[in-house]
């Protein structure tokens, strides 16, 4: 029986920003811009920074070469040691808004989820690419095991510049780190548990730029 695979054709596109977001950690400051064509994360994103909502949260969860991620509420008093991930599960999920010129490319910000089957984003907690270079043969592989086709550009940012590709067209990626791409390999780098949680706190505060 022959199977056709659905190629998800990933062309060029011009991503287009008019948001931008200032978040300010321990380790440092980063700026980043949010997608006009993932209007749905884009809003809730900046509802919650303009409510204060991720002032004094942590990056709970770290892991050098792959991501870090943020924005859990039960982050902000929780003592040393303490599991998370788990919080903002009763705010409703964002519809998932997969764009295939949107990739996982290092800097990349992204909504973390659970195993919904709509793949439907949390509400509140993301995460930002740190990730590693991958190989041609590595990314041949998740060409035909995900039915995705990867440009010549997109290719050479993933052996260059690194991401996770692996992600791609699962998890929906909303906008990217503009200028302090330094603080991400800062707070990958931290020392962890064994939950992937920095011994040390690393808080953030955000604002949308004017």
């Amino acid at each position: 029986m022959l199977v056709l695979a659905l190629l998800i054709s990933l062309t060029s596109f011009t991503v287009t920003a008019q948001v931008r977001v200032k978040i300010v950690t321990d380790s440092g400051t980063m700026i980043v811009k949010l997608y006009d064509s993932t209007p749905l994360h884009r809003d809730n994103f900046v509802k919650l920074v303009k409510q204060g909502f991720y002032d004094s949260l942590l990056f709970h969860r770290v892991i050098a070469g792959f991501m870090i991620q943020g924005g859990d509420p039960l982050s902000k008093n929780a003592p040393a040691r303490t599991m998370l991930g788990n919080g903002g599960g009763d705010m409703q999920r964002i519809p998932a808004e997969f764009r295939p010129y949107l990739i996982h490319k290092r800097g990349a910000l992204a909504a973390a989820r659970d195993g919904n089957p709509q793949k439907a984003s949390s509400a509140c907690q993301f995460y930002i690419v740190h990730g590693r270079p991958s190989s041609d043969a590595e990314l041949n592989q998740l060409e035909l095991g995900k039915g995705i086709k990867y440009t010549e550009e997109q290719k050479n940012i993933y052996k260059t510049i690194g991401g996770t590709a692996m992600l791609d067209m699962d998890y929906t990626v909303f906008g990217e780190v503009e200028s302090g791409l330094e603080v991400i390999d800062k707070i990958a780098s931290v020392a962890k548990d064994g939950s992937n949680r920095p011994f040390g706190d690393v808080r953030m505060h955000m604002e949308v730029l004017p």
